[in-house]
C-alpha cells in the first residue's frame, strides 16, 4: 500500500481546501481585486481554514480504518460518522448533505438517508478512497456507498467515481495527461447513462493536449462567472488541472481556484489528485504550516493518512483516530464567526 500517495491526498485535500475557501463563490475579476492571487491562505492574514471537503474526507478514512474491507461496516460506519460530522454543527455544507445529516439524526439508515442531488459532496471526499483502494471492483462499490450516504442523483456516483479513479491513476503514477482516462473510465463506470460525463471529460483531455489553461477549458463550458456546485461543471473543470498539472501542486492547485465559483470544492478535489501522485513532499511547505485548524490539525490528518495506510496493507480494522465533539463544536462556532466577517469584507471595495 502506498503510505505517501495516502498521506498527501488527504494533506493535499486540506491545503486545496484551505486556500480555495476565501475565493469560494466569486468570480475571477473580482477575487483578483479584493483578494489577489490564490497562491497564498488569504482567509486570516496568511493562514487558512479547512472546510466540508477536508472533514468529509477524514470522516470517509475513519470509516475506513474502523471497517477493514467489510463492505457492510464500511456502510455502517460512515453513516455513523457523518451523524458525529452532523452533529457538530458544520458551518460549511451543501444543503443536499445537511439534509442527509438531518435524516441520519432522526434514524434512518445510510442507504436512506440521501436525497436527489447531483452536487459536489460525494466527489470532493472520493479522492482518498481512490489512494486507499487498489481493487477497482471494490473501489467502484465503495464510491457508490460514499456516495448515495448524501446524494443519490446517479451523476453524482459516476462524478465521485471519476474523481476516486483519477487520484488512483495518480497514485501509480498513470495519469499523465488523462489520456487513457476516459477508456479506463467507460470501463470503470459501464453505464450509458455516463456518457455526458464521459463527453465531458474527453473535453478537457482534448483541452490540455491544445495546451488550453484550465480557466480557459472552464469558459468553452459556458462557465464565465465561475464553476457552479454542480458536478459535472466541477469535476471535469478539476480533472483538466489535474490532467494539466500532473502532481505540481503549486501550479495546479492556483490554477483552478482562478476559475471562480465552488473553488474549495475545486481546489480539494484537485489538491487531493496531485497530492497523491506528489506525496507530502511535493506539498508546499508553507500551504502545510499555514493551516492554523484546531483540533483537526496537519499532524493528526497525517497520522490518520497512516492509520489508513496501515489498515489497507494489513486488512486488519483499527479503531480510528477521533475527535471530542465538543472541541469541533468550539471550533465550528469559531469559523463561524470568521467566514461571517470574511463575508462582511466582501460588500467593501474595491470592486
Amino acid at each position: 500500500m502506498n503510505r505517501a500517495a495516502i498521506v498527501g491526498c488527504l494533506l493535499g485535500t486540506a491545503v486545496g481546501d484551505a486556500l480555495g475557501l476565501p475565493y469560494e463563490n466569486l468570480t475571477y475579476r473580482r477575487a483578483q481585486r479584493l483578494l489577489g492571487e490564490p497562491d497564498v491562505y488569504r482567509l486570516i492574514d496568511r493562514y487558512g481554514l479547512v472546510s466540508d471537503d477536508t472533514e468529509h474526507s477524514c470522516v470517509v478514512a475513519q470509516a475506513m480504518i474502523l471497517a477493514g474491507n467489510d463492505e457492510g461496516a464500511f456502510t455502517s460506519y460512515l453513516g455513523r460518522q457523518m451523524r458525529r460530522w452532523f452533529w457538530a454543527l458544520p458551518t460549511t455544507a451543501g444543503m443536499a448533505t445537511l439534509r442527509a445529516g438531518l435524516k441520519l439524526s432522526l434514524g434512518m439508515g445510510p442507504t436512506r438517508s440521501g436525497v436527489f442531488s447531483a452536487g459536489n459532496g460525494p466527489a470532493m471526499r472520493s479522492a482518498i478512497l481512490g489512494v486507499a483502494i487498489e481493487d477497482l471492483k471494490q473501489l467502484r462499490a465503495w464510491v457508490s456507498i460514499s456516495t448515495r450516504i448524501t446524494h443519490t442523483d446517479p451523476k453524482a456516483d459516476y462524478a465521485a467515481f471519476a474523481v476516486a479513479l483519477a487520484a488512483h491513476d495518480a497514485a501509480a503514477g498513470v495519469l499523465g495527461a488523462g489520456t487513457d482516462f476516459v477508456a479506463r473510465l467507460r470501463d470503470g463506470l459501464r453505464d450509458a447513462g455516463a456518457n455526458e460525463l464521459f463527453e465531458l471529460v474527453e473535453r478537457a483531455v482534448g483541452s490540455v493536449q491544445r495546451g488550453e489553461s484550465t480557466r480557459e477549458f472552464a469558459m468553452s463550458l459556458g462557465l464565465e462567472r465561475g464553476v457552479t456546485g454542480y458536478c459535472y461543471h466541477t469535476v471535469p473543470v478539476a480533472l483538466h488541472a489535474a490532467f494539466r498539472y500532473q502532481g505540481d501542486m503549486r501550479r495546479g492547485v492556483p490554477e483552478v481556484i482562478r476559475c471562480g465559483g465552488d473553488t474549495d470544492s475545486m481546489a480539494a478535489i484537485v489538491g487531493g489528485i496531485l497530492g497523491a501522485e506528489a506525496g507530502r513532499a511535493g506539498i508546499p511547505a508553507e500551504w502545510l504550516h499555514g493551516i492554523i485548524d484546531r483540533p483537526r490539525t496537519v499532524d493528526w490528518m497525517e497520522r490518520l493518512a497512516g492509520q489508513l495506510a496501515e489498515v489497507r496493507e494489513t486488512g486488519r480494522r483499527q479503531r480510528a483516530l477521533r475527535l471530542p465533539v465538543w472541541d469541533i463544536v468550539f471550533r465550528n462556532a469559531v469559523v463561524l464567526i470568521v467566514v461571517l466577517a470574511h463575508g462582511f469584507r466582501r460588500v467593501l471595495p474595491p470592486y
